[in-house]
């Protein structure tokens, strides 16, 4: 399913960990993917509230808690700037789809990272 909105369907996720070549590509495609599918769902579902996004954002940290293991097996890990970083992309969907009031860290609240 195409997204739809242009704010996303433009933007260059997790572009600072594609320039760091602590981050391999290949893993960081997989996060890239994880946010994208965020969005499709989002465009799908439509939360009517947080409470209904926040279902939908912790779906995909979970994704990203199981992408820690595979950063780690290739030598590298979802450090302090990386979770910077993802933070500002979940709240940067958020923001796009109408919900600029969310907390960026209530968006991932269940990270193990």
């Amino acid at each position: 399913m195409p997204i739809t909105n242009q704010q996303v369907a433009g933007h260059a996720f997790l572009q600072p960990m594609y320039e760091d070549s602590y981050f391999p590509d290949h893993v960081v495609d997989q996060g890239r993917a994880i946010l994208l599918r965020l969005c499709e769902r989002i465009e799908a579902e439509q939360p009517p509230n947080l409470q209904a996004l926040h279902a939908l954002t912790q779906a995909a940290t979970e994704e990203f808690n199981l992408l820690e293991a595979k950063l780690e097996a290739a030598g590298s890990e979802i450090e302090t700037v990386a979770r910077e970083w993802i933070a500002e992309e979940f709240w940067l969907v958020a923001s796009a789809y109408g919900f600029a009031d969310a907390d960026a860290e209530e968006l991932i609240a269940n990270r193990n990272w």
